[in-house]
This record gives C-alpha cells, sequence and structure tokens, in this order.
C-alpha cells in the first residue's frame, strides 16, 4: 500500500453532506475516497483489494443496499473492516449487520469525532495491543531467564511453565514471527533446565524427601476422594495424553457451562500411557503395581493397551483400601472413538444412580499418534500452535463437548485432567543396544541399551525410580528434553517418521506438568479440594 496514511473508503449516496468530515479525517492522518454507491464500492474494492484498510459504509443506498453491498465486500476482501452508518435503529438492522460480520456500527447523525474513534478503535488498536504485548514479553522473557540461572522448585517450575504456555497463546494475537522465535527459544532453554532439575530430585521424590511435589498417584487420595466422602456425585474424566495448553485450548469453551477451577501436578516417569494411566487410577507408584500384579508390565505395547479393565481392577482397589464404600460400584467407561463417545451420549441416564463414573477419552492421544504416520495431518498441523488449534477444534463439534453440557445440567462435579503430555520431538540421539525399529521413542527398556547421557537419563537400577524389572539387568532410558531415541543407520527413517512429531514417555515441561481442573456447574458453589 502507497505511503503511510489509512485508506478509507466511505460510500454513502449523501457523500456531498460529509465533506466537513472527510476533511476532518484527513487533517488527522487518513486518506479518504468518496463514493456515491454500493456498485462503485464493489467496483473498487475487486480492481484494488488491498487498497484500504477500512469501509464507512451507508445502510440505506438506493440500487445496492448497504447489507448487501457488505456482504459483497465481505467475499471479496473477507479480512477488510467495514463499519456500517445508519439512520435505523431498530435492532434487526443491527443483527442483519453483525450476521454479515459488521466490523462497527454507527447511527446517524454522526459527528466527526465518532468517525475518527471508530477508525482509530478498527485500525490503530491493533498497533496498541502489539506494542503492549510486546514490552510485556521482553519483561517476562527477563524474568523468566532469571528464574532459570537461579534455584526453583517443583512448585515455581509450575508457575513458570504456566507463564510459558500463556505467552504461546498471547503471541498468536500479534504478527511478529521474531517474538514467537524468541519466545520458542526460552522454552527450549526452560526444557534443558527442567531436564536437570528432574535428574536432580526425581529419586529423592520417590524416597518422599525435598518437598515432593502433587504426582501422578496422589490424585485420587487428594482431589477425588474428598468429593466422594462429601457425598458428592463425580464423573472423573481422564484425557489421554493432554497437554496443559490443549486443555487450555478448550478451556474456555467448558466455561460457557461450568465454574473451573485449575489445579497441577506432575506425572510420574516414564510420562507414558502404560505406566502413568495405571498409576493414576491406582493411586500407587508402578513398583507398587508390579508387587501386587506381577506380570502386568511385562511386554508392554503401548501402541496396543486394552487396559480399561487392568484401570478398573485399580480403581476398585485403590477405593477399597481407602475404605470408601460406594453402591452400585464405580463404573469406568472407554471412549475409544466416536462410536464409544455417541453410545455413552445415548445412556448417559444409565450412569444417573452412581456416585463415581470414570470416563477414559483417548482421542487426544489417538490424534498424536495419527499425525506421526498422516501427512494430511502434519500438513493441517505443523507445529504446537496448530496442533492446539486442531484439539480445540475437534473438541467445539465432538460428542465429547454435548457429553460435557449435558452432565453441567446435573447435580455433580466433573473432574477432567489426564495422566501425562507430549512434546514436539525436534532432535535425534542414538540409542545402541538396540536393532528393532521402536514404537516407544522418548523411552525404552531393555538389557545393555545405551545412549548420550547429556540427552538421556540412563536407569540401571529403575528401582529408585519406583519402576518395576520384567526380567533381570533391565535397565529403562529416559529421553530428555525434545529428544527422540533413534536406531543407528536408520536415521532417515526415524527422521521421516518422528521428527517433528508428538511423543510421549520422556523428561520434559510438557510431558510432565498437567492441569487437573474441577469443573462445577455455574450454579454450584465453590468446590471443596484443593490442591497445588
Amino acid at each position: 500500500m502507497a505511503g503511510s496514511r489509512k485508506k478509507v473508503l466511505w460510500v454513502d449516496d449523501e457523500i456531498e453532506f460529509l465533506r466537513s468530515h472527510i476533511m476532518f479525517l484527513e487533517t488527522r492522518g487518513y486518506s479518504v475516497i468518496p463514493v456515491f454507491s454500493g456498485d462503485d464500492a464493489i467496483h473498487i474494492i475487486s480492481e484494488k483489494p488491498s487498497e484500504f484498510d477500512i469501509v464507512l459504509l451507508d445502510e440505506q443506498m438506493p440500487g445496492k443496499d448497504g447489507l448487501t453491498t457488505l456482504e459483497e465486500i465481505k467475499d471479496i476482501s473477507p479480512e477488510l473492516p467495514v463499519v456500517m452508518v445508519t439512520k435505523s435503529e431498530e435492532e434487526q438492522v443491527m443483527e442483519d449487520a453483525f450476521g454479515k460480520k459488521i466490523d462497527g456500527y454507527l447511527t446517524k447523525p454522526v459527528n466527526p469525532s465518532q468517525i475518527l474513534s471508530i477508525c482509530k478503535s478498527l485500525l490503530d488498536s491493533k498497533q496498541y495491543i502489539d506494542s503492549e504485548i510486546n514490552q510485556k514479553f521482553i519483561r517476562s522473557f527477563s524474568e523468566n531467564r532469571s528464574a532459570i540461572s537461579g534455584p526453583l522448585d517443583a512448585r515455581r517450575w509450575i508457575t513458570l511453565y504456566e507463564n510459558l504456555v500463556k505467552w504461546d497463546f498471547e503471541l498468536e494475537r500479534i504478527d511478529d514471527e521474531g517474538l514467537r522465535q524468541t519466545h520458542s527459544g526460552q522454552k527450549s532453554d526452560c526444557n534443558r533446565a527442567f531436564s536437570q532439575f528432574i535428574v536432580e530430585h526425581y529419586a529423592a521424590w520417590m524416597r518422599n524427601t525435598r518437598n515432593p511435589p502433587v504426582m501422578t498417584p496422589h490424585i485420587i487420595d487428594k482431589a477425588l476422594l474428598p468429593f466422594l466422602e462429601n457425598g458428592e456425585k463425580v464423573y472423573f474424566v481422564v484425557m489421554d495424553c493432554m497437554r496443559l495448553d490443549q486443555f487450555l485450548a478448550i478451556e474456555s469453551l467448558l466455561k460457557k457451562s461450568y465454574d473451573i477451577k485449575r489445579r497441577y501436578f506432575y506425572s510420574i516417569l516414564p510420562s507414558s500411557t502404560g505406566f502413568a494411566r495405571r498409576s493414576l487410577f491406582a493411586g500407587k507408584f508402578p513398583d507398587e503395581i508390579a508387587h501386587q500384579h506381577p506380570g502386568m508390565y511385562r511386554d508392554l505395547d503401548e501402541d496396543n493397551i486394552d487396559s480399561c479393565e487392568f484401570e478398573k481392577m485399580l480403581l476398585l482397589e485403590k477405593l477399597k483400601k481407602s475404605n470408601v464404600k460406594l453402591s452400585p460400584q464405580p463404573k469406568l467407561v472407554a471412549i475409544n472413538n466416536s462410536t464409544d463417545a455417541r453410545q455413552f451420549l445415548k445412556n448417559l441416564d444409565e450412569y444417573e444412580k452412581d456416585q463415581l463414573v470414570a470416563i477414559t477419552v483417548n482421542f487426544v492421544d489417538m490424534l498424536v499418534q495419527s499425525r506421526t504416520t498422516s501427512a494430511i495431518l502434519k500438513e493441517i498441523a505443523p507445529d504446537e500452535s496448530a496442533f492446539r488449534s486442531l484439539t480445540r477444534a475437534w473438541f467445539q463439534y465432538s460428542t465429547l463437548y454435548q457429553i460435557l453440557r449435558k452432565l453441567a445440567d446435573q447435580n455433580c462435579t466433573v473432574l477432567m485432567t489426564t495422566d501425562h503430555g507430549s512434546v514436539f520431538c525436534t532432535r535425534s540421539t542414538d540409542l545402541y543396544g538396540s536393532r528393532e525399529i521402536m514404537k516407544n521413542t522418548r523411552y525404552k527398556r531393555g538389557v545393555k541399551i545405551t545412549s548420550d547421557e547429556r540427552r538421556a537419563i540412563h536407569l540401571s537400577d529403575p528401582t529408585i525410580f519406583r519402576l518395576p524389572r520384567s526380567i533381570e539387568d533391565e535397565h529403562y532410558i529416559l529421553a530428555l528434553e525434545n529428544y527422540y531415541f533413534c536406531v543407528p543407520g536408520k536415521f532417515e527413517d526415524y527422521k521421516d517418521r518422528y521428527e517433528n512429531s508428538f511423543q510421549q514417555g520422556g523428561v520434559s515441561l510438557e510431558e510432565m506438568i498437567l492441569p487437573l481442573a474441577v469443573l462445577k456447574p455455574l450454579r454450584d458453589e465453590e468446590p471443596p479440594a484443593e490442591f497445588v
């Protein structure tokens, strides 16, 4: 666009009576092009769709009226701001205009100050917002950099990560790729520092020293049981493999029906379904589960875990040990696809008398796995921002959202959480001692396996992380930051499949710091359960 003056197209069949208004705008730095009809406006915009910054459009004109002109303008240039100027104060006219995506609305007679105000609001506010976000980001960046250079405990890491995720969303509002790259670099620095923090503290947490945070096995005791003991009806919804940013992407939709109190906890390691979800329902660490149920962790295939019955058994054992007696027995429902979701919605009335209904939802995990092998999904969601948007789009039109909206009509509490997250992997590191193509590229169990110790945690004695051994001398290796394991000699195979993919099982902020949300229908009181 030539010149620095903002260009206004003013469409009004009585434009000659608005000369003083036009002159006023031009003295304030705007360039105004007047036209007398909707057809003239459409012709000019068709010829030069990027020529104008804003359109002032009279609603009542002979020939093509304002609403018709508006619709055609939006077809040609959807992002071009249009302000409707009309003599009518009828509500229907306003509704019609906003239904056709009007950006502003003024009722005649208008004075020059009103015109200037709405132009500045629509055209200059973005500049002010960008500047304000830029300044706030610089302050936050500096604070985060200082934070990771000093000692951080588990709680402060949660605060820092929450701040990083907040900036993921804030920076999507502005057109500044440089800031986004800077933010991405800081997230990488934070994950490096966080990985070192976990290396230094996780084993002590397992010994219940060094002020351990709330972790996966504690959720039933600290979040679920208080509601059950209070006699409340609870739906315990576990969204497999849901990151904090993905939850925040759907949270605004849930706020239409619920008051939401969000808390945080840490996933156990490996941060994967086979370990973390069983630990969640059992209220135990994996070594305790393996002691009570020998063989549960043998030949664990993360891509083929038929775990619903296991999880129900573990949940019932946990409730029994906690002296929680429910009648009828708690239900556990697995929603693995849209058919399962529709069936649950259809049968929702059948759960009316159940005090506890646990629901596992595997869609997010399936989306992560499908994206790894689907060129179309990689194209649709090439990065974290697009993947968040894809998650929100799925949820908005999903049967699960319908289920949650119906639950809001009940006198119940919904606890929504996850077992682990996933990290966007961009770097590979060789794993030695394994020949086969691995499905679990963020952690590996085996004998005589090793890798670069700067990029992974090596557990020759898994018991220090409270992990079971299925065979003698079994080791665990857990990838740090955003690395994925690959087998030497097969680099290209792994790169094609796993580079720029979302993976689980290792050590990163995204996999380990998880949300737990207490959802109460808006008419209800504050929830009693409070923790980290």
